[in-house]
């Protein structure tokens, strides 16, 4: 599919991912207590989900992520309040809009965020299929109509939850890309072959795949798999801290913005086509990232 995403792989190399949003709302001392996580600030701040998308098209970003991570009527089901999930996700679409009509000239994508339906990490809560794919198609079909550019699945811990996401999220004839949370060996956080996983996946006809929520110490693995499984483009965003499962995550002072842009070097040098920021990360990251790797 030749889609706004895949004509701007063509003209940049690499393309600038955002970093994170929930992190930086927490940082900022919003509410992201779990399971609601960011999108708690769609209800109480919306203003500055806003200023965190500006402040990373400032920095540079090509791509700004809709808050849309955790905006799902299991989120809420979970969290025992009523059900907001199409008004929440409505309104993260219109502040990223907002946030790219603001700043004209940087021509941003906005990517509608698609996570795995229980917890990142935890792999065993993976639900049935047709669970899997109804609800991912609820939201993949609502960010497709509110005006996403394409769709990202962030975050898949497992195989199945990967396919299923894709093959809801493809029907809606948007760009797809996968990208997925892996352990230190390289492969999927809940054990399945990253490779395998790619092979599987890939004739859905996603746009390019990805490797994400990853310790920049602990990417080489899942790179080198990455690039053996396809000739697709291919992204990585790391993380930096650790989870937390109170409150969503821990700060940690790991890895700096200098030091992290210069593992965004390895990673291009790898083959990425696509660099941003996960958990931890902020517009510092996004901005020495951007002076570094000036697209070529």
């Amino acid at each position: 599919m030749d889609g706004p995403l895949s004509q701007m792989l063509r003209t940049k190399r690499p393309v600038i991912l955002d970093g994170a949003m929930g992190t930086e709302l927490q940082r900022r001392g919003i509410d992201t207590g779990l399971p609601l996580w960011s999108a708690n600030a769609l209800m109480t701040r919306p203003s500055e989900v806003l200023a965190i998308h500006l402040e990373y098209l400032r920095a540079g970003a090509n791509i700004i992520t809709a808050n849309t991570f955790r905006t799902t009527r299991r989120t809420f089901r979970r969290a025992g309040i009523p059900d907001r999930s199409e008004e929440l996700t409505r309104l993260a679409l219109t502040l990223a809009e907002e946030a790219s009509a603001a700043l004209p000239a940087r021509q941003a994508l906005i990517a509608g965020s698609i996570a795995p339906l229980e917890d990142c990490y935890r792999p065993d809560l993976v639900p049935p299929e047709p669970d899997l794919y109804e609800e991912h198609a609820e939201l993949a079909i609502r960010l497709a109509s509110g005006g996403a550019d394409f769709l990202l699945l962030e975050t898949m811990n497992s195989a199945r939850e990967a396919r299923a996401a894709c093959r809801a999220a493809a029907e809606t004839g948007l760009e797809v890309v996968v990208s997925f949370i892996c352990g230190p060996d390289g492969n999927l956080y809940g054990g399945d072959s990253l490779q395998d996983t790619v092979r599987l996946i890939e004739p859905l006809g996603p746009t390019a795949f990805s490797i994400n929520c990853v310790s920049p110490r602990f990417l080489a693995a899942a790179i080198a798999n990455l690039h053996g499984a396809t000739r697709l483009p291919f992204g990585v965003y790391g993380n930096v801290g650790l989870p937390d499962y109170q409150m969503g995550w821990e700060f940690t002072r790991d890895m700096g913005p200098e030091e992290y842009a210069s593992a965004a070097e390895g990673w291009v040098a790898a083959g990425a086509a696509i660099i941003g920021g996960c958990c931890g990360t902020t517009p510092d990251y996004i901005r020495f990232m951007n002076t570094r790797l000036s697209p070529r």
